[in-house]
């Protein structure tokens, strides 16, 4: 199901279901419950998440991991930012950190971007099925309904709320 198009989904369906609201401004991609913290897919964030995530996959000890990823965003602190009402391309983000990251743990390139994927797949699986509960709880309590629910869940599949 390409339910979750990026980041911000966590932050729809919170809003999808207004009596239960849990802030929280961490996440990554390798989270296991993004409901649960207010979760936001991709690479940004929770560097301790996408740490941990990368570990396991690509075999590395996790502070090397982390270390890699402080260096790298320490690097890019000074990036300039897109300008209001453009995103960033997120391929070339991803690109720039599969290659940091495999100069910086002296592993495959290929390696590091596969295992990337991989967590950002499972991550947005995890968040398309946490909107789509929450979508399905609200519903069931009145608070919204079917029809609203699936303009929410179009609008996600679209891109046009809570996507990048």
């Amino acid at each position: 199901m390409a339910l979750v198009a990026g980041l911000g989904v966590a932050g729809v369906a919170s809003a999808a279901d207004s009596t239960t609201s849990t802030p929280s401004a961490t996440t990554g991609a390798a989270q296991s419950a993004p409901a649960e913290h207010g979760g936001q897919g991709g690479h940004r964030g929770g560097a301790g998440d996408l740490a941990s995530g990368l570990a396991q996959k690509l075999g590395v000890d996790e502070s090397k991991i982390s270390d890699a990823l402080k260096s790298l965003r320490k690097a890019n602190k000074s990036a300039a930012r897109p300008a209001d009402g453009t995103k960033p391309d997120r391929a070339q983000q991803d690109a720039a950190l599969a290659k940091s990251l495999a100069g910086s743990l002296g592993i495959d390139e290929s390696k590091v971007t596969a295992a990337l994927s991989e967590l950002r797949a499972a991550n947005q699986s995890n968040l398309a099925a946490a909107l789509t509960a929450k979508l399905d709880a609200a519903v069931k309590a009145g608070t919204l309904t079917q029809a609203e629910a699936d303009a929410v869940t179009k609008a996600v599949e679209k891109g046009v709320i809570g996507g990048r």
